[in-house]
């Protein structure tokens, strides 16, 4: 299973010759080659996780693609057909199983409603928690760790590494930093992933990874 980090939180995985696309948001560089896409998960309802002009990029390539997310995201992508997901749901979109796990957004301020939010564990390989700290209670192999966002610090990424522990782990939701605030983010992941025992991957947009 190949695993490429888009912009921001976006990511494209490829099995089998068929692609699973998550969070397509509008702080990702337009997906203009879906692949032969048999799923869409959108975590969340923010735009930086989805954008109407993103699916119906997808859509016009594979229009029959179906969008997985929860209920915010179905309330909120008006027009779209979203079949709506909750913790405990697992979906098969052959070659992919997806598990979901998790039910909120982590809180940005006490002011701020926090919308739903699922995570997806990917062929039971690959964890992407969307905007949460969500430990899945199972084996991770690799993470998609949040490096940066107005709902956390550095130290809870860190945190939450050593929690899941998983064997590799790479960035994601970094689109809001620099080029010098990312080395200092990569840095200190780094260093806390080699205390869990694992391997930090350090990927850039476009770069890929083999799990």
């Amino acid at each position: 299973m190949k695993v490429t980090k888009l912009e921001h939180a976006a990511l494209l995985i490829e099995a089998s010759g068929k692609t699973l696309l998550i969070d397509p948001g509008s702080l990702t560089t337009p997906v203009t080659e879906p692949g032969q896409a048999v799923a869409i998960v959108i975590t969340h309802e923010h735009a930086d996780h989805w954008s109407p002009d993103q699916l119906n990029r997808i859509l016009s390539k594979v229009p029959r693609v179906p969008i997985y997310g929860p209920a915010g995201v179905a309330a909120a992508a008006e027009g779209f057909d979203v079949i709506v997901v909750a913790e405990g749901d697992t979906i098969e979109a052959d070659p992919f199983t997806l598990q979901f796990f998790g039910s909120a957004h982590a809180e940005i301020h006490h002011t701020v409603p926090v919308p739903g939010n699922v995570g997806v564990l990917v062929n039971d390989r690959l964890f992407y928690p969307g905007d949460a700290f969500t430990v899945p209670g199972v084996p991770v192999d690799t993470l998609a760790v949040p490096a940066s966002a107005p709902w956390m610090k550095l130290g809870e990424a860190m945190d939450y590494l050593a929690e899941v522990a998983p064997k590799r782990a790479f960035p994601t939701h970094d689109m809001l930093l620099s080029a010098a605030g990312r080395g200092l983010h990569n840095a200190r992941l780094a260093e806390a992933m080699a205390a869990a025992g694992g391997e930090y991957l350090p990927l850039e947009p476009g770069q890929s990874i083999d799990i």
